[in-house]
């Protein structure tokens, strides 16, 4: 290109990028008195909009729901193969004791003890292989949840509240009835006295002669069972000490919390069954049978007149503290979201509630 040719159309492209910038001044004008400033028309309509968030969060919720349950499977099934493994050393502990033997009859009971422990070791490998699936499955699933901690078995913490047990299938999904609240995901539909709601569970431990709370704990975990034992840790912890004597009513009575309770030396006094209100059970006579299951010695202990009389305690030590202060002071709800901040409410209210109770101590002490 000769140089007049360059300087001929360098002036020609200058001209027509000034008209084409004037062009899109001028659209740009227009579409702002058409759709608003800074819009061009071509967006999605606010109800396009609004449906495209809905799909979002369901999407957020579903993979949370996924990744919640997937994370109780695994725990599950960590607790199945610490009782298979469990099994299989006792199994092997017997065999072991019994392989000394040299008569016939010893030499027959050994070898079946030796079978015995060979297939509790294979259900214990069986066991520990689903356990450590299942984990992988969760931490994959709570990887795509974007969850924080996405291992379920990274810390075991005895003084941890349960969690919410998801109704899921064998491979760890979540039935079709497993539910998450879009507003308090961490809460949880609990049986309240006015019917269902979508609550927590709030537990406390209160001493017997002043009503002092001793420990507390919040939890989305409806059954009570499942709390006994990390309120007993809960309470050593802020005690020191274990309790003269522990009581608390049916919801908290299991096999598993009277034998750990006897393991620890703890005098707990666990109701086996609900009791009409007003009503005593038939007091337990006569020596106890030898072959009694852990159940069987508590629902003796508890139906003894000592035991009852112990157990009639509980009217007068812990419901009033539950009175008084969803009753007098009207805290009946809670007014923040999330597990965390409930459990700093909810610890807020025994806080309050123990220097009430100090306060009038002290009053009568003088």
């Amino acid at each position: 290109m000769s140089h007049e040719r360059m300087l001929k159309s360098e002036a020609q492209l200058e001209a027509e990028i000034a008209a084409l910038l004037r062009k899109a001044e001028l659209i740009d004008a227009q579409e702002d008195a058409r759709y608003g400033k800074g819009k061009r028309g071509d967006e999605l309509p606010k109800e396009l909009q609004r449906r495209q968030d809905r799909l979002d969060a369901l999407r957020k919720a579903r993979a949370e729901l996924e990744a919640e349950a997937a994370a109780d499977h695994a725990r599950r099934r960590e607790q199945q193969a610490r009782a298979a493994e469990e099994q299989a050393t006792e199994a092997a502990a017997a065999a072991a004791d019994d392989s000394d033997k040299i008569n016939t009859e010893g030499e027959v009971s050994a070898q079946a003890l030796a079978k015995e422990a060979q297939q509790a070791e294979r259900r214990a490998k069986a066991a520990r292989g689903r356990a450590e699936l299942a984990r992988r499955l969760a931490i994959e699933k709570a990887q795509a949840a974007g969850l924080s901690n996405p291992d379920p078995l990274s810390s075991v913490d005895p003084l941890a509240m349960p969690s919410r047990n998801l109704p899921t299938t064998s491979a760890g999904d979540p039935k079709a009835k497993a539910q998450r609240n879009f507003t308090d995901p961490g809460s949880h539909i609990l049986k309240g006295g006015d019917g269902w709601i979508q609550s927590y569970n709030c537990q406390a431990a209160v001493d017997g002669d002043h009503q002092i709370i001793v420990a507390v704990g919040v939890s989305n975990q409806a059954a009570d069972q499942h709390h006994l034992l990390p309120m007993v840790e809960r309470i050593v912890a802020n005690t020191g000490q274990l309790p003269e004597k522990l009581i608390a009513d049916a919801g908290y009575c299991s096999t598993s919390n009277i034998e750990a309770s006897e393991q620890r030396g703890l005098d707990a006094y666990l109701s086996t069954s609900r009791q009409a209100h007003g009503k005593r059970p038939r007091p337990s006579r006569g020596p106890a049978p030898r072959d009694l299951d852990a159940r069987g010695r508590m629902d003796r202990k508890i139906r003894s007149k000592a035991g009852q009389a112990i157990y009639a305690l509980r009217k007068i030590i812990a419901e009033p503290v539950f009175g008084q202060i969803k009753g007098a002071r009207g805290l009946d709800r809670f007014l923040l979201r999330g597990l965390e901040k409930v459990n700093g409410e909810w610890s807020l209210m025994a806080i309050t509630h123990n220097i009430g109770k100090l306060h009038r101590a002290a009053l009568a002490a003088t």
